[in-house]
Parts: C-alpha cells; structure tokens; sequence
C-alpha cells in the first residue's frame, strides 16, 4: 500500500463523524431553532439539556478501563460545571430520571457516548462566543462552554488520537456508531421536552 492509500484511509473519529452527520446536523438545528440566545431564560433551557445529558454519562469517566484508554479523561467531565451554570442562570437541577446508560455497558458504546460529549465540547466554543451577547461567560452561567486551556481544537485532537487507537473490530466500531446516534437522539428527546 502506498502512503497516499494510507493517508486516504479514514480514522475511526472520521468514520464516527460521517455515520452520524446526518442526526448531528438534525440535532445541531433543532437546538438552533429555539434561539437558544434569545434570552437567558431560553439559554438556560439550553443548559438544562446540557445536564441531562451530561449526567446520562458521568458514570464513564470513573470507568478504570476508559481512563486507561483516553488519558484526562476525567478532567473532560463537565457536570459540574454545568450545574455552577445551572445555579448562576437560577435555574433547578432537573429531576432524577431513569438511567439511559446501563452499568455495565461495553467498552465500544461507551466510546461511542463520550465521542458525543467530545464533539460538543469543541462545538461549544462557538455557542461561548454567543452566549457572550447574554453577559454571560467562564465566571458566569456558560462555564461549561469555555474552551479547554489548551485549546478546543488541540483537546479534540488528542481524544480523537486515542480513541481512533483503541483496537477494535468492524461490528465493535458498529456498536459505536450506533451508540453515537442513540446519544445524539438522546440529546434530541431533552430539547423536545425542556422546549416543549
């Protein structure tokens, strides 16, 4: 095989990001059509999506095997500070729901869930920007949205570099994929009924 064959062949992360672009890209306008920047009241709807389905996932970053594999993994969880957020914008913690995850969930869906979380944490630097028209920033009510000190794009790479690493077989990345837009249409179900 030749470099240039080499270099053609898509990573797993460019794989995952064109399985799911088409429920991406519903979910992405579906947000964007509430006017989520509106006022403070529709963001902070926005941000109670955010919590849901930050909570759905929190269980992963304690998981031993998934900090063995993505190293700063559990400096990537955001929940707390979307609950500063939450509390800044004087909004209630949303009610306890049943668990979306199960606990002894596989190691290739879990993959696929944080790929969803990952990719919004790059996405929010520009939601940040916006949020700015709000008065509203890294001290206050949009933390969670700050890109990393590193850089967002930088954090985004080193992920994707140690998830595209991580053997795994065709039905294994399948699994991804699909828990990918499970974790997309999850996301989708919070904006249906935190805008409903």
């Amino acid at each position: 095989m030749t470099t240039a064959e080499t270099n053609a062949t898509p990573t797993r992360s460019q794989r995952l990001k064109a399985a799911t672009s088409n429920t991406h890209d519903s979910l992405d306008k579906r947000i964007m059509a509430e006017d989520i920047f509106a006022s403070r009241e529709r963001f902070a709807r926005f941000v109670r999506v955010q919590y849901r389905f930050h909570r759905d996932i929190q269980a992963l970053y304690a998981t031993p095997l998934l900090r063995a594999l993505l190293p700063d993994l559990a400096q990537r969880q955001r929940l707390q500070q979307i609950v500063a957020d939450l509390g800044d914008l004087q909004q209630d913690i949303p009610a306890e729901t049943a668990a979306v995850i199960p606990d002894d969930i596989e190691l290739p869906q879990a993959l696929g869930w944080l790929y969803v979380a990952e990719g919004s944490n790059l996405g929010g630097t520009v939601l940040f920007k916006l949020a700015g028209k709000l008065g509203l920033g890294a001290d206050f009510g949009a933390s969670h949205l700050a890109a990393h000190p590193d850089g967002a794009a930088r954090h985004w790479r080193e992920f994707t570099a140690s998830m595209d690493a991580i053997t795994m077989s065709e039905a294994q990345e399948a699994a991804a994929i699909d828990a990918a837009n499970a974790a997309f249409h999850t996301v989708r179900g919070y904006v249906e009924q935190e805008f409903a």
